[in-house]
């Protein structure tokens, strides 16, 4: 995970489980009325749950001491009102589990919509270096194990917990402190034993949960890369990594079991040894004639109520710490800082043109590999400027400081003489449009995939943005025209029906600044001249940044600026830089003898 190895992770466990089930308290927060009401039914629903031994206890007493003809009036009584605490235990559980089911899907809905945004706000280079299959697995664990955490403190914590005290105030008052001391001191021993033997087994399903993770990112990864894998043959390579990940997966999970074996072992043994000794002193005090028939039942009774939920609460503690486990993956996401920060005072930036300055500007990814070194330039408002050079030469690292995914290490870039560094990020964004090399298209309709340049936009200004694109004729001859389903990044389009759509995209968005990232590079000739034709149409109400590496693209640029390893060592316009004789002209004679070579083999 960016930012954080998993040794780390495993190391710091207890301290971020407890943490994220801090993160939970605010959604209880939120819904403080109901959950108050919800602890309220339980708190009944237990008082009428423990009132039902105690009613037993006085039904035995009364048959022991009334006459037969006496019989039908008390007992009658008392067996109603036991027939009325059933009922009111049902009632007030039921009526908590319905109150309380707000809270627990709202959790679920806040957290996961919480994450997505988070992970939205991300810089750019966490998201090169996520594996999407792993962070899948994470989001869809965590959120389920917010709505088991919860559900385990309402429905089984703090019933059980409620429910020991009534039983030990009934022990406290009506019997021998013995009673008291053995049920305490077994509860004391079971949850010793308990919490000692479940952090020793939690390391094993630290280790599953991210292995787990890992196996589910291959499945992931290799069928995103489907064609690659079937190029290659590599179906068995696929398969042989995730079952080799799957079977330290199995080894660990064995482990979990044999080990939860041992732990219900431990924790029925104490169990069992609690209820024998309170029996032995509950039929040692009637044969000593200190007890009744009537507290015997009682305290068996009572000890049935206190012991069966005490086993699921040992469970239930289990089952806590590994969806604090699943949830700890997912609050280490939310801790997360993006790389990009927000200035508290930052404004939308106001347009006037779209005039764009870089200013000595420096940037390195890693300290020690420097890409961009005192980069200068200025595309004035209106003015199509081209950006040529090799590759690695740093041109499509420009486009990015300038949608600010990554901040300069030093100089600054200005729009209409504001830094992009002291304005709303989204207010940039809006500002700027672009047409990248590799167009990745929702697997949804054409229709979505144009609008969502400006989701707000009427019909009309979708099919004229697809006009302008030059693809309406294309969109209107499918079978389902506007409802065509792209597929899966688009891969049912050919590259220049994706160029096409991300043109459209990009004019429906109504940007100042217009970027073409090597639109066309990846493109066949005649469908690149097809799309240059376009673009040319689409830049000319428009401050144009073009990023390209075939020269024969940008001859009708305002200005071309040649890079070479981050810097820039030339720039004019085109038949300008060919006079000049330097690595502009050079470029451009060794494309023109590939170019020819290609029509010669063709």
């Amino acid at each position: 995970m960016h930012g954080m190895n998993r040794n780390s992770i495993d190391d710091a466990a207890d301290h971020f489980s407890w943490r994220s089930l801090n993160s939970v308290t605010p959604f209880l927060w939120e819904y403080r009325g109901r959950v108050l009401i919800a602890l309220l039914s339980l708190v009944l629903s237990k008082l009428a749950f423990v009132g039902v031994p105690l009613l037993i206890k006085e039904i035995i007493d009364h048959l022991e001491k009334v006459q037969a003809d006496t019989l039908l009036v008390a007992p009658v009584a008392l067996v109603l009102l036991y027939g009325l605490l059933r009922l009111l235990a049902s009632l007030f559980n039921e009526l908590r589990d319905a109150v309380f089911a707000r809270v627990r899907y709202h959790a679920m809905r806040r957290l996961s919509t919480q994450v997505l945004q988070h992970l939205h706000k991300l810089s750019l280079g966490f998201h090169l270096e996520r594996q999407t299959g792993g962070i899948s697995r994470d989001l869809d664990r965590g959120a389920r194990s917010a709505s088991t955490i919860l559900n385990y403190l309402v429905f089984n914590i703090i019933p059980t917990g409620v429910e020991f005290l009534l039983i030990a105030a009934i022990f406290l008052t009506l019997y021998d402190v013995t009673f008291f001391l053995v049920v305490a001191g077994a509860i004391l021993v079971y949850f010793i034993f308990t919490f000692a033997v479940t952090e020793w087994r939690m390391d094993f399903r630290h280790r599953m949960n991210r292995l787990d993770s890992e196996a589910n990112n291959m499945a992931f990864d290799s069928l995103i890369n489907y064609e690659t894998v079937k190029y290659f043959g590599n179906e068995d390579l696929e398969t042989n990594r995730y079952d080799d990940t799957l079977k330290k997966w199995e080894q660990w999970g064995v482990k979990t079991q044999t080990s939860m074996s041992l732990l219900n072992f431990g924790q029925s043994a104490i169990i069992g040894l609690a209820v024998t000794l309170v029996m032995w002193y509950a039929v040692q005090g009637f044969v000593e004639q200190r007890m009744q028939i009537s507290d015997l039942v009682l305290v068996t009774t009572l000890m049935i109520q206190v012991f069966i939920p005490l086993g699921f609460l040992g469970i239930v503690y289990r089952q806590v710490k590994y969806t604090l486990a699943d949830m700890q993956r997912l609050f280490d996401l939310l801790q997360q800082i993006p790389d990009v920060q927000v200035v508290a005072d930052d404004r939308d930036i106001q347009l006037d043109g779209g005039e764009i300055r870089f200013e000595n500007v420096d940037f390195s990814y890693q300290p020690e590999r420097r890409i961009l070194q005192q980069v200068s330039f200025t595309v004035g408002a209106g003015e199509k400027v081209a950006i040529v050079g090799h590759s690695g030469a740093g041109k499509s690292t420009l486009s990015r400081l300038l949608y600010r995914f990554y901040d300069v290490t030093a100089g600054d870039i200005l729009i209409d003489n504001q830094s992009i560094s002291k304005v709303t990020q989204e207010s940039l964004r809006r500002a700027i449009g672009i047409v990248p090399q590799d167009t990745v298209l929702f697997n949804d309709t054409i229709y979505y995939n144009i609008s969502y340049g400006r989701p707000d936009a009427s019909r009309e200004e979708v099919v004229r943005a697809a006009d302008m694109a030059h693809i309406r004729g294309f969109i209107e001859s499918l079978p389902k025209d506007w409802d065509t389903v792209v597929g899966e990044r688009g891969l049912k389009l050919s590259g220049g029906e994706k160029q096409r759509v991300a043109i459209a995209r990009a004019i429906l968005k109504q940007p100042v600044i217009l970027i073409f990232d090597e639109a066309t590079s990846s493109l066949d000739s005649k469908t690149e001249q097809a799309i240059q034709e376009t673009l040319r149409e689409v830049a000319q109400h428009h401050t144009t940044l073009i990023i390209a590496h075939r020269l024969s693209t940008v001859v009708d640029a305002d200005r071309i600026l040649v890079m070479e390893q981050g810097r820039i060592v030339e720039q004019g316009r085109h038949q300008q830089l060919l006079r000049e004789n330097g690595i502009y002209a050079d470029m451009w004679e060794l494309q023109q003898r590939e170019e020819e070579e290609q029509e010669a083999e063709s």
